[in-house]
Order: C-alpha cells, then sequence, then structure tokens
C-alpha cells in the first residue's frame, strides 16, 4: 500500500481540511510524537479556523531522528485525538497538514537550509521541546560547528544568523518539562555570546528584539499504534499506510507566559480556541493547577489503588470508592485552596476524571509510583500544608494518602537488590518499589518495624520531606491509624472511610 502524501490523500478520498502550500512561519525544533500531536496541531487548527496560512518546518534537534520519513511524506500524518469527554468515547481522525519538510542539520544540506529558513521574511515563530535535557549549556559547543551540539547552541547560531541578515526578531516559545524554561534558553544563549565573543549588537538583539516565551504543555500523547492488527485495518480503512500516524489524548492545554498582548499576534484567539491556547503573565497558577490536581491526584490515590488491588488507571476509575475519595481530594481538599477560578479548577478537576478514564490508554499504576516519595513531597505536600493552614485540620484523603505512600514501601518486604526494594501484595504477587536508592535502603532498614515506631522515622526524616512532620498537630496519631486500616481491612476499605 501506498505511503500518505497528497497524491495518495486525494486519491483515498479524504475530505478533510488541508492545506498544501503556505509560508514557513514556524521553524520547530523536535519532530516526536509529542510536538506533532501539539503543537502541529494547534497550528493546522489556526491554518483551517483563522486563515494563518502558516507552515511549521521541523528541525531534527538531534543526529538520528524522522526527516527522512516525515519528508517522504511531505510533511502529513494521520493523528488520532483519543479518550473520554464528558464521560463520552471520543475517537477523531485528523490529517494535520501543518508541517511542510523536517530538516536534519547534521547534514550540510539541512545545516545549510535551517539558516537560509532563519533569515528568511516569512519565519515568525520557533518552538521546541527537546526533552527535560535539551536546555543545557555545553561549553564543549564551538561557534563554528555545523551544528553545534546542544540546542541552545544551535538557537544561538540561528539567531546570529538571522541577525546578520537583518531581520526582525523572533518570539521563541520552549515546551521543554523544566522550570522557567524560556529564561533558562535566554540564559543559556546569553552564555554562549559570551563564550564565542559575539557583538553587543547582537546580545541586545536577543534580548530585546527577540521575545523568549516559557510555557506549560498538557497532553498526553501515548504516540504511534502498536497492534498490527489494528495498523492493518486502520491502512485499509484510510486506503493509504502512515508510518508517522500519531495518536494522543483529546484533552490538551498550552499556557504561554508572556505578554497579553500576543494573544494577538499569536492565531490562536481568532481560531476561537483562546481555551485552550493562551498567553498569560505569569503561568505559575497554571503549572500549580497541573501539578496539584492532575500530578496530586495520580500520586494521591494509585499507590493504596495497587495495594487495593488495580493495575491500570482507568480501572480504578470504574471502581466507586476509589473514584469518590479521588474526586472528595480534589475537589474538598486542592481546588479550594488553588489561587485560581474556582469553576475553572473544578472543569479541571472534572476533566482529570475523563483522561484517566481513557478507554485507548493503559496507564499502569506502577509506573505512576516511580520515585513516589519526591512525588508526595512536591504533588501532595503543598496542599496538605496549606489546607491545613487555611483550615486549621487535617486534610482526611491527603492525610490517608500519606499512609498509603508509606503502605505501598512497607508492605511484606522480601528483599533489597539492584532494581530496587521488593515487597508483596496482598493478594500475593511480588512487585519492585522504584526510587532514590537512599529511600528504598530506608525503608528496608525499617522493615521490622512497629507501625508506630516505621510512621515516626518516615515523618522525622528531614531528607524526605525538608521538616520534621510529626510537628504537625495530630498528623502522627492519625497516620499511624490509618496504616493499621490498609494493612488490617485493606487500602480500598481505608479509602471508604474517608467518605
Amino acid at each position: 500500500m501506498e505511503k500518505l502524501n497528497y497524491a495518495t490523500l486525494e486519491a483515498s478520498g479524504y475530505n478533510g481540511y488541508i492545506l498544501k502550500d503556505a509560508p514557513e512561519k514556524v521553524m520547530q525544533f523536535g519532530e516526536g510524537n509529542f510536538l506533532r500531536a501539539f503543537v502541529n496541531y494547534w497550528f493546522d487548527l489556526a491554518n483551517e479556523k483563522a486563515g494563518w496560512n502558516g507552515k511549521c518546518c521541523l528541525v531534527q534537534p538531534i543526529a538520528p531522528g524522522l526527516a527522512n520519513m516525515i519528508n517522504e511524506q511531505e510533511g502529513l500524518y494521520t493523528l488520532y485525538l483519543r479518550g473520554s469527554q464528558n464521560g463520552q468515547k471520543v475517537d477523531d481522525k485528523r490529517v494535520i497538514s501543518s508541517v511542510s519538510r523536517c530538516l536534519n542539520p547534521y547534514e550540510d544540506a539541512g545545516f545549510e537550509a535551517m539558516m537560509e529558513l532563519t533569515a528568511s521574511d516569512s519565519l515568525e515563530i520557533i518552538v521546541s521541546n527537546t526533552t527535560e535535557a535539551g536546555i543545557v549549556y555545553d561549553p564543549a559547543c564551538a561557534f563554528t560547528d555545523k551544528p553545534a551540539a546542544s540546542f541552545p547552541g544551535k538557537l544561538t547560531q540561528v539567531l546570529y544568523r538571522r541577525y546578520q541578515a537583518g531581520k526582525k526578531g523572533i518570539l521563541m516559545l520552549a515546551c521543554e518539562l523544566i522550570d522557567n524554561n524560556g529564561k533558562e534558553l535566554l540564559k543559556c544563549v546569553n552564555q554562549y555570546i559570551d563564550q564565542w565573543g559575539l557583538e553587543e549588537g547582537f546580545r541586545k538583539y536577543v534580548n530585546e528584539s527577540c521575545t523568549f516565551c516559557g510555557s506549560l504543555v498538557d497532553r498526553i500523547v501515548p504516540g504511534r499504534i502498536r497492534d498490527p492488527k489494528e495498523v492493518a485495518e486502520l491502512e485499509a480503512k484510510h486506503g493509504y499506510a502512515d508510518p508517522l500516524l500519531d495518536v494522543g489524548e483529546v484533552f490538551g492545554v498550552w499556557v504561554i507566559e508572556g505578554d497579553p498582548k500576543l494573544n494577538d499576534v499569536l492565531p490562536f484567539r481568532k481560531a476561537g480556541i483562546e481555551d485552550k491556547v493562551f498567553v498569560t503573565p505569569d503561568m505559575t497558577p497554571y503549572k500549580k493547577r497541573k501539578v496539584r490536581i492532575l500530578n496530586g491526584a495520580h500520586t494521591g490515590f494509585v499507590l493504596g489503588a495497587y495495594l487495593g488491588g488495580y493495575d491500570i488507571v482507568r480501572d480504578c476509575m470504574h471502581d466507586q470508592t476509589v473514584l469518590g475519595y479521588m474526586n472528595k481530594m480534589l475537589l474538598e481538599e486542592v481546588v479550594p485552596i488553588l489561587p485560581l477560578d474556582q469553576e475553572d479548577c473544578k472543569a479541571f478537576a472534572a476533566a482529570v476524571q475523563d483522561r484517566f478514564n481513557n478507554p485507548f490508554v493503559n496507564h499502569e499504576l506502577m509506573s505512576i509510583s516511580l520515585n513516589s516519595t519526591s512525588k508526595w513531597r512536591a504533588r501532595n505536600m503543598p496542599s496538605f500544608l496549606e489546607y491545613m493552614e487555611a483550615y486549621g485540620k487535617l486534610p482526611t484523603c491527603l492525610t490517608m494518602s500519606f499512609a498509603a505512600y508509606i503502605a505501598f514501601f512497607s508492605n511484606d518486604i522480601q528483599e533489597l537488590n539492584e532494581k530496587g526494594l521488593v515487597c508483596r501484595r496482598p493478594k500475593g504477587n511480588e512487585y519492585t518499589c522504584s526510587d532514590d536508592r537512599w529511600v528504598l535502603e530506608f525503608y528496608y532498614a525499617h522493615k521490622d518495624d512497629s507501625v508506630e515506631d516505621l510512621v515516626h522515622a518516615v515523618m522525622t526524616n528531614a531528607q524526605m520531606w525538608g521538616q520534621d512532620l510529626t510537628k504537625i498537630p495530630g498528623f502522627e496519631a492519625a497516620t499511624v491509624a490509618n496504616l493499621k486500616k490498609i494493612r488490617a481491612e485493606g487500602a480500598i476499605a481505608a479509602y471508604a472511610s474517608c467518605l
């Protein structure tokens, strides 16, 4: 079967929106599943709904990549957005045509094409998602490298060529999952300006004419379909083969930190998707919303749910006790203390339930359990402490979640090996806890403790929590009681006691 391109798409009878030719307005560092299901999707909607008339030229941030495959398909690929929305199953198909081509800058032709594009009049925006390790200053990079190994090094080269060409500054949208991603990227570029001895006029251009924006991205992207039978069925249905087919969840939000006037520069407000993609002067509250509600829900219920016999998130959403426990934790203990519109937070929490109930994604509880100590500290402890400060009492469900965390790391400990701490589940099978080695060694050293001694040792471990949690009135006694209940009656019964 022929691969997807404009000719095969036309022959297939596809009648969705397609834009074949348009100026390249975006240079995008990153060509993987996430960006193609997220950034390129939003620009595709902008073309259809706002007449933006722009294309994204992708650039491989590392040498091995998808450039050849993308170019063979003339930038086209099929995107499925799948999940649950308002309790209803959603399975939407769209062929994305906002991508023009993909460059490999590690080839001479690709490097020169990248430099040619950066000096063009059409370019307005640079987007990046080069993973958390991408925004890093590497002093081994030289200005004469073709290209510089680090992404900030490549970006400095690109911006210098644009500066030399006398073109206007660009808008930089960083999507990497690190704090202050835009500011950190600009900091790295300035380090290269220093290291490479580039002129002050260029420094002024970068810091005054260009606009570096951080952003918060939120969409779960499982990526490719791996079942050969389903792939064959889709190819027969589509009338073409598409090895670049991508899959993401229905939910998606892109919060960009910057001057709100950029909402009039970017095409998303005009496209009518300003509730999904928008610019705000401070994205901190939105990051807090995501971490406290979405990530906090995961860490808050999955450890006990796993001990209670569940293996994937979706099944937990079909247990009225676990679902009720999660919703009470979010709606009564987390949402009320967030510094955002309460109705907006409640809507976000409702969307979390839909996202966790995604019929297309088998999200394993054990994968979420990775590094739960630091996760509980970052995601749940702030909500716990702020609730205590606001209401002067223990939050019932968050308090139980802490006991469930201890239970998960101490349930019938078998051994400590190179892979992690091996415990045994109440239903009999062994599982391996993965966390910082010192955390695992701590729990193994306390495997024979009484409940009281174990709880006290955990709560007074300042390395874990940055403070002595026994100083919080009533917390230690409640955790002892909760842990005993989990061990005696099971985690699901313990969750039920919170309702």
